[in-house]
């Protein structure tokens, strides 16, 4: 995930406006990558603007994949992806992981996100082979910005929380639980406040606060880090073979301050020799992008060192990663920004910045401003959370750089029946690890009952690595 988070004004605009009729949905078999097996797909129409129900509509993808019990429970999980900007269809891959004791008894139902995915994915052509430094970068999407057709005012939190209502209706539930992860707890949250009749229970998975500013975690983020460092010194492996880290990586940071890095190197998309630049700002992404998988952060003490003794090549191959364009499960950047303009940035108050700043966050709160002011969306009000009632579990991982436990316990304070779980060595989600799958099956099936979830202690903390050999055995 990508960063996420905050919740937005539904309930009033909700309560004054009409509901659009629900279409029957039209059904087809499909096969969709993250899914060996044949699923079920279908269109809904949803209207574009929900104060205008009459006017028009816009296709949303559904994917259900039914429970393997014929007779199965009434109640469906619907699953909310990331980002903002991540889709349904995206994470497809859940169904084997997560949701693999719950899909026993119940449908789970995918939904790609007005703008994302299939839904008709707001984003940007890729920009070709050559990997743009930021300025090039921010350009191309300004000029992409200004290319779109698209009625980026539509394209909000709480029209997406409507468009649920919507699928719920055509798909006939009458009740459904809701799966949240990181951007998608924000998400549950306004639908759930919105739509309290609809929901039966909620699970959120790397919990956003309801007054959680997407940029603005650098505190978060420089938590983990330090948590990282922490953790290094404390393994004599680590310890003996990165004993200057922290004061490797400041160092770094300071240099690519001062002036780019350039690695000459082959391409490793096209095996093409080619010079690859390093900034501030890409080196500082990678970093925390690592910080959110534990496994990944374990890498980055050995990335560091390598970089400090001027071989860039490791951190360039894993840099490459989460900038890989030929990924169509990319967040559909043009969304992303729709959300985090609209909803977050309009309270990034010069005290917010001066309470967060950090240097893992301050190149995002460097570029957002100019890419905003291109975006052009009016900003959605603020309005104090209602209390949701249905039953909540929040799951935390207590190395998450972006949504750590003390969001999740931020949001449990407007829940009237909340249950918080923090998984030790676990980053940014924890559905998939360990026992949890059970514990959802669990909590879905006895709502009310408490969870012993001891078991999450057993997830074991990845080994850290220490040579070109990989993580240590």
């Amino acid at each position: 995930m990508k960063p996420s988070l905050i919740p937005c004004a539904v309930l009033s605009l909700l309560a004054s406006t009409g509901a659009l009729a629900a279409s029957p949905a039209s059904e087809r078999p499909c096969h969709l990558p993250g899914a060996e097996e044949t699923l079920r797909c279908m269109t809904v129409a949803v209207a574009l603007d929900h104060r205008h129900p009459d006017g028009a509509t816009l296709p949303l993808h559904v994917t259900v994949a039914p429970s393997f019990r014929e007779r199965s429970r009434p109640d469906p999980l619907f699953v909310l992806a990331g980002g903002p900007g991540e889709a349904g269809s995206d994470v497809l891959p859940l169904l084997s992981t997560a949701f693999r004791r719950l899909r026993a008894t119940r449908d789970i139902v995918f939904i790609d996100q007005r703008g994302t995915g299939l839904s008709g994915k707001l984003d940007c052509d890729t920009p070709g082979e050559e990997d743009p430094v930021d300025a090039q970068a921010d350009k191309l999407i300004r000029d992409c910005i200004a290319r779109s057709k698209a009625p980026f005012a539509a394209y909000t939190t709480e029209a997406a929380a409507r468009d649920i209502e919507q699928v719920r209706r055509a798909l006939g539930y009458r009740q459904i639980n809701l799966w949240g992860g990181s951007y998608g707890t924000r998400l549950g949250q306004a639908y759930a406040r919105a739509f309290p009749a609809s929901v039966r229970t909620l699970v959120l998975d790397g919990v956003a606060a309801p007054d959680q500013v997407i940029p603005a975690g650098g505190r978060d983020a420089q938590a983990a880090l330090d948590k990282l460092f922490e953790q290094c010194a404390a393994d004599s492996g680590c310890r003996k073979a990165y004993p200057d880290l922290k004061a490797e990586f400041t160092a770094l940071v300071e240099k690519l301050a001062a002036a780019d890095v350039k690695v000459a190197m082959p391409d490793p998309r096209t095996a093409r020799q080619g010079q690859t630049v390093i900034t501030r700002a890409r080196f500082l992404g990678t970093v925390r992008n690592m910080l959110y998988i534990p496994g990944e952060a374990r890498r980055l003490p050995f990335l560091v060192h390598s970089a400090f003794q001027g071989r860039w090549e490791p951190f360039v191959a894993r840099q490459n990663l989460a900038t890989d364009y030929a990924s169509s499960a990319s967040t559909a950047m043009l969304l992303h920004l729709a959300v985090v303009c609209a909803e977050d940035m309009p309270r990034l108050t010069p005290a917010l910045m001066t309470h967060d700043a950090a240097p893992l966050t301050r190149p995002v709160l460097e570029r957002m401003p100019a890419l905003c002011e291109a975006m052009k969306v009016p900003p959605v009000p603020w309005r104090e959370p209602g209390v949701i009632t249905a039953p909540t579990l929040l799951l935390s991982g207590a190395l998450d750089p972006v949504t750590p436990p003390h969001r999740a316990a931020s949001a449990a304070r407007h829940i009237a029946h909340a249950q918080q779980v923090v998984a030790a060595n676990a980053g940014h989600g924890v559905s998939s690890l360990g026992c949890a799958p059970r514990l959802l099956r669990e909590f879905l099936d006895s709502p009310r009952q408490k969870l012993d979830a001891a078991c999450l202690s057993e997830i074991p903390a990845p080994t850290f690595q220490l040579g070109n050999a990989g993580p240590q055995p």
